[in-house]
């Protein structure tokens, strides 16, 4: 049987998660933007026990950069033997470029 993976956040997927928070909060409609942050979480912690059953983000075609589309959002992660790390949550509209 697989062993879990740990799964955490890179400095650039918090920033993204706060952006869609303080963007809904502008909007005025934070409640959106928490429900969103809450459900993009709840989303990418169950990767910890499958994380290769999502596609490999075709814009780079590496096997171990893989995303989960999620309603309006692209959850991009990172894949090694020991950790999912979630990289960036873009807007599905936008495409996903190098850092």
């Amino acid at each position: 049987m697989a062993t879990k993976r740990r799964v955490s956040f890179a400095p650039s997927a918090v920033t993204n998660l706060k952006q869609i928070r303080s963007l809904n909060a502008d909007r005025q409609v934070p409640e959106v933007g928490e429900r969103l942050m809450r459900e993009i979480v709840d989303v990418v912690l169950g990767l910890a026990d499958i994380p290769e059953s999502r596609r490999v983000v075709p814009e780079f075609g590496l096997v171990q950069l893989r995303e989960i589309s999620h309603p309006q959002f692209r959850i991009v992660y990172r894949l090694d033997a020991e950790r999912v790390r979630v990289v960036r949550t873009w807007r599905s509209e936008r495409p996903v470029t190098r850092p």
